[in-house]
């Protein structure tokens, strides 16, 4: 039981590896969702046609606060539940129940940490003066795949075979703010093939941001502008001509802004939920891709009072 809240906590590097959070930063995570988990165990236990009394029952294994626990290190580490449940000193369909009842509350939670930017407000973070040919950027979108079960139907199983990656993968999208890394969107999770303006397009996302604001992705969103007006990306060479100066000063120019959405996607990607083979037939995913986000979001944030402070 070394993975309990009270022993893990007085070990705050190994409480960093097991979960990807500082001990204050999962204490914050705590106030955020245990009001909500209490409120869903009220909704539970007060359900129509229940049959018990409110207190029957055996009680739960593990407090709310080492149910959390559990499902961040499931979300960070990706053991089997078996394992899961051995290290916390429960059984495998304990650890199954905790993370049925904390992931949606992971899910909403980060969710809430999801606000897309001030238009008005602007995050030129460059003074290059080449920079005044590249559009303002407030958002920006990219989107990674990763392995999944191989469906078993013939059909289904073409439909999810990335010929990019040469095997069977869930595609996410992912926005940020341009200027801090924050994910302020989580698009549908879809088969691997699916093209980025594509999911871009059934994401939805353009017609929620505000016109004002730029949304910059790279190559693979090549027509962006048919989705949002501000949209742009790189620009790409001319057919059996030399690429112009002036593109590859401008290309270079939009890497810079743009190379800030890979961190945050490699900050996700740090969690093997969202990196290993998802063992979960392909149901779900979008949720676990929001409670990592979540996650990110909160460190991101407790990194900016560190510098600030």
């Amino acid at each position: 039981m070394i993975l309990r809240y009270a022993y893990l906590s007085r070990h705050p590097r190994v409480f960093v590896s097991m979960t990807g959070l500082r001990p204050a930063e999962f204490a914050e995570l705590v106030r955020a969702v245990l009001p909500a988990y209490a409120a869903a165990a009220q909704a539970r236990l007060s359900r129509p046609g229940r049959q018990r009394a409110i207190g029957a029952g055996h009680p739960f294994a593990l407090s709310p606060r080492d149910q959390l626990l559990l499902t961040v290190v499931w979300l960070r580490q990706y053991p089997t539940q078996e394992a899961l449940g051995y290290f916390f000193g429960v059984s495998d369909t304990a650890a199954r129940s905790a993370i049925g009842r904390m992931l949606p509350l992971l899910e909403a939670s980060g969710r809430d940490t999801m606000r897309l930017p001030d238009p008005g407000l602007k995050h030129r973070r460059h003074t290059d003066a080449v920079l005044h040919d590249v559009p303002e950027l407030a958002v920006l979108v990219d989107s990674f795949e990763q392995r999944c079960q191989r469906p078993s139907a013939r059909k289904e199983a073409d439909d999810y075979y990335s010929g990019k990656k040469k095997m069977h993968t869930l595609k996410s999208q992912v926005a940020v703010r341009a200027d801090d890394g924050r994910i302020v969107d989580v698009g549908p999770s879809v088969p691997g093939p699916t093209a980025d303006l594509t999911l871009l397009d059934q994401s939805g996302l353009g017609d929620r941001l505000s016109p004002d604001c730029g949304l910059g992705g790279d190559l693979g969103y090549v027509g962006i502008a048919t989705v949002h007006e501000r949209g742009a990306t790189p620009r790409r060479k001319p057919r059996g001509k030399e690429r112009p100066p002036e593109d590859v000063a401008y290309n270079q120019a939009f890497a810079r802004e743009r190379v800030i959405v890979e961190h945050s996607i490699r900050r996700l990607r740090r969690f093997e939920a969202l990196s290993q083979t998802d063992r979960h037939r392909r149901v779900g995913h979008g949720a676990r891709v929001c409670a990592v986000a979540g996650l990110v979001n909160r460190h991101i944030v407790h990194q900016q009072r560190r510098r600030a402070a």
